[in-house]
């Protein structure tokens, strides 16, 4: 199938062929027509599978057709909510891209920053917003926002907004909607929270399931490196030091860790920074800006911060230390090998990590090697 045979309108077709899309995505190709139907989805997607492009296109479509019938001022007729600052910019930029000749505007909406410039665009009024969840109940109890004349709910990443703790906040949310709607559910784990979710707010949704959680990429080079916790430091600049490593992703598991792992590279002279959820939003931002355009070799994440990091050409993922949860393995090591490109993922397991690298290998049903150094 190609992206013409989904019955695109001109000007969304047209932005695609811009993008350089030409064969859908699995995700895609299942969804899209099933969101222009106006029926209800629950579309179980990892990052990195063309999912934001999975709703958004038809989103703009089925907006823009309406739009055409429309002479009164613009009212919100679209909620994208999702659980991070980069993931609703990055969002924010998709339908920026596949909108371009729709006439219309969207917002996107976070906390960290100044309200004034969000609240100056919600005044001169716009069709859809993308949001998280906490700034988006501020500026609504401020009667910034009116979400009543809304027609389509999109929950992105709706198990990692469970995880952050956003449950009470998207209640919250939900009173101030109107009952008909159109709700678009995607998560990449369907946890039992997840499952009551769904049956609480979407009605007869279509299911639409890709690249079951279990699965990872078979184009990613997959290494495990038993290592002490004291010496995991040097292991990793023993590797940086080979230059072939040009764009490196490692993954702590708190804050602190990744501010110290930058720390430790940078007094070795190999550019690196940190990125999570205590930075502010500019340096959060700068950080990633000089790492997708490669001034910066390393940026060091927490699993929170690094949702909605879609950087091209990422040819190392390194978790420095192995997670908790085996299904956050498998989105870690996904940001390497993204649209069928080779990656490598090394993890590093220190003794009291041994159980978890056994969960993840239960999971991917594979034994990942062991690297002897």
């Amino acid at each position: 199938m190609k992206f013409e045979d989904l019955k695109l309108i001109a000007p969304i077709q047209k932005a695609v062929d811009i993008e350089g899309y030409t064969i859908p995505t699995p995700i895609q190709e299942k969804a899209i027509p099933i969101i222009l139907e106006g029926k209800d989805l629950l579309g179980c997607a990892q990052t990195g599978t063309g999912k934001t492009a999975a709703f958004a296109i038809p989103l703009l479509q089925i907006l823009h057709n309406d739009k055409v019938n429309e002479k009164e001022p613009r009212k919100i007729k679209a909620l994208i909510l999702t659980p991070t600052r980069e993931l609703a910019i990055q969002i924010g930029e998709s339908l920026g891209a596949y909108g371009r000749y729709t006439g219309l505007k969207y917002t996107v909406i976070y906390g960290g920053v100044s309200q004034v410039p969000q609240t100056n665009t919600l005044r001169s009024g716009v069709d859809i917003i993308v949001a998280t969840p906490g700034r988006l109940l501020d500026l609504a109890s401020q009667k910034y926002i009116n979400l009543s004349f809304l027609k389509i709910l999109v929950l992105d990443e709706a198990d990692r907004m469970l995880d952050m703790g956003f449950s009470h906040d998207m209640k919250r949310i939900f009173a101030l909607l109107p009952v008909k709607r159109q709700t678009l559910l995607f998560s990449a784990t369907m946890p039992q929270e997840i499952i009551k979710l769904v049956e609480s707010i979407l009605k007869n949704p279509v299911k639409v399931k890709v690249t079951p959680v279990s699965s990872t990429v078979d184009s990613i080079n997959q290494s495990v490196f038993f290592v002490e916790r004291k010496d995991k430091k040097s292991l990793l600049i023993q590797l940086l030091n080979n230059r072939n490593l040009d764009s490196v992703l490692i993954f702590t598991r708190t804050k602190h860790g990744a501010d110290k792992v930058a720390r430790d590279l940078v007094k070795e002279r190999i550019s690196a920074q940190a990125i999570h959820g205590d930075k502010s939003q500019v340096a959060r931002q700068l950080a990633l800006s000089n790492f997708k355009a490669k001034r910066t070799r390393v940026l060091v994440a927490t699993d929170i911060a690094a949702r909605g990091i879609d950087v091209q050409e990422l040819s190392h993922v390194i978790n420095f230390d192995i997670p908790n949860i085996p299904e956050t393995y498998v989105h870690r090591i996904g940001r390497t090998g993204r649209a069928g490109m080779g990656g490598t993922a090394w993890s590093f397991c220190d003794t009291e990590e041994r159980g978890y690298l056994v969960d993840i290998q239960k999971l991917i049903s594979k034994r990942i090697p062991v690297v002897s150094h």
